[in-house]
């Protein structure tokens, strides 16, 4: 092992470990961040495979399977309203399968095959590239692709470019990339901010790896060609830099082990904690102004979706909201500044305008009752009707028969479906209540805004 081999491969794994832990840490119930943080870590484990034995089959192998999580990305990435949408997200995970087989059976080359999936899928990425936010990730996405496709091409064709080792290194670049891409996507989705929250924890990241790693690089060369003390240091470097990447989930933890037997204790601290990881991500106020009538819509129908978590409901731009100011300034002064209770005002607005939606006499199943239905109690209760576990006690009469009816008679998507435009009809009332109240919310960069669609 020459010198150079763990001065490139320890800062390659701990960066794309690191990664893939924090993309984890960001969101842990969202697919698309850990199909992504799967193809950084399974980039992580190749480079140790490559490290201990550069012209192995194993290493080779674990060097293409990145390509296969790339193409679950690129899948998750579409629009939720394209008609490949779901039988794409659905069919990856048996493609992948099918692929990764094939992939370790063919020798050299021939393992480029693992390719295939990423390549349909970017090509249905690209055809719905200008309903893709933002507009140039596809293209961002693609020209990292490609220079990915090349340099597997490079290592696994006898092409000689130089020290493989770089080529190994240039696609973890591709790799960070790609995670660095996928991290904006799910910022702008949520309506968040991603620099400050990024970069601290890439100060946090690059400590992590100048304290444990190179110690690391510095044992391995001291010891070269003894393959367990090279795993141990790699296990070593994964340890530190991914208890960095998944810092909110590891400190929740110890406290679940810490305070056992104070339950008062642990939620206090739990919910300092959410408000502590909130505010970097939390947007500007003064862009509040910039939202348009169709990305108001999405972040009321993400803040409906959200509505029982308390943690995300922080994140969303939606706590500023007059109707929110309105009912801080009732309480008195310095309400305001509590992150905390703005989360609750914001969902004690959003119960208004849901309750709105309620027709008149006792509950119903009607037609006229399916939009109260969908959001009272699948969001505001946060009841999961196609659970197959008994209610939560504490349920009332009303609430059990509507977990019945949807069970009965609600096809999951037609609960879909029904949500999504109930949630814009509370987003048509919220946003007339915000023009009312600043008209400066009429005219945006643009031009004229449309109201949200009853």
């Amino acid at each position: 092992m020459t010198a150079a081999v763990p001065a490139i491969a320890v800062p390659a794994f701990a960066l794309t470990w690191w990664l893939g832990c924090y993309l984890v840490g960001r969101d842990p119930t969202r697919p698309l961040l850990w199909r992504s943080a799967a193809a950084l870590i399974a980039y992580a484990v190749a480079v140790v495979a490559w490290t201990l034995s550069p012209a192995s089959a194993l290493a080779q192998l674990l060097l293409c399977v990145p390509a296969l999580f790339w193409a679950g990305v690129a899948a998750g990435l579409l629009p939720r309203a394209a008609p490949e949408y779901r039988p794409a997200n659905r069919g990856w995970p048996i493609l992948a399968a099918v692929f990764l087989v094939l992939a370790a059976v063919l020798p050299g080359v021939g393992k480029l095959v693992a390719l295939a999936p990423l390549a349909g899928a970017m090509v249905l990425l690209m055809r719905y590239r200008e309903r893709v936010r933002p507009t140039a990730l596809p293209s961002a996405l693609a020209a990292a692709a490609a220079l990915y496709a090349l340099g597997l091409v490079v290592v696994l064709a006898p092409i000689d470019l130089g020290a493989p080792v770089l080529v190994v290194a240039a696609i973890g670049l591709d790799l960070l990339l790609m995670g660095f891409l996928v991290a904006v996507a799910d910022a702008v989705d949520a309506g968040e901010r991603l620099q400050p929250g990024l970069g601290r924890a890439l100060i946090a990241g690059a400590a992590a790896l100048l304290l444990c790693g190179g110690p690391a690089v510095l044992t391995m060369l001291a010891a070269p060609g003894l393959g367990a003390v090279t795993l141990l240091q790699f296990a070593l470097v994964a340890m530190v830099v991914g208890a960095v990447g998944c810092a909110g989930q590891l400190r929740a933890g110890l406290d679940r082990l810490a305070f056992l037997g104070d339950e008062r204790l642990r939620q206090d601290r739990a919910a300092l904690l959410l408000a502590a990881d909130a505010l970097p991500r939390r947007r500007e106020r003064h862009r509040m102004i910039a939202l348009d009538a169709e990305e108001f819509q999405r972040l009321t129908r993400r803040a409906l979706e959200d509505f029982g978590d308390v943690g995300r409901l922080l994140r969303n731009p939606l706590v500023d909201l007059p109707a929110v100011d309105r009912r801080l300034a009732a309480r008195g002064p310095g309400v305001a500044e509590q992150p905390l209770v703005r989360a609750a005002e914001l969902r004690a607005v959003l119960s208004e305008h849901v309750l709105r939606l309620k027709p008149a006499g006792a509950f119903g199943t009607t037609e006229e009752w399916r939009y109260f239905n969908t959001l009272y109690y699948c969001c505001v209760l946060g009841l999961r009707p196609y659970r197959r576990r008994s209610l939560p006690d504490g349920l009332d009469r009303d609430a059990r028969r509507a977990v019945d009816w949807f069970r009965r008679y609600v096809p999951r998507r037609s609960l879909h479906r029904w949500q999504a435009e109930a949630a814009n009809m509370v987003a048509a009332h919220l946003w007339r209540d915000l023009v009312s109240t600043d008209p400066r919310w009429l005219a945006g960069a643009g031009g004229a805004r449309r109201e949200p669609v009853r």
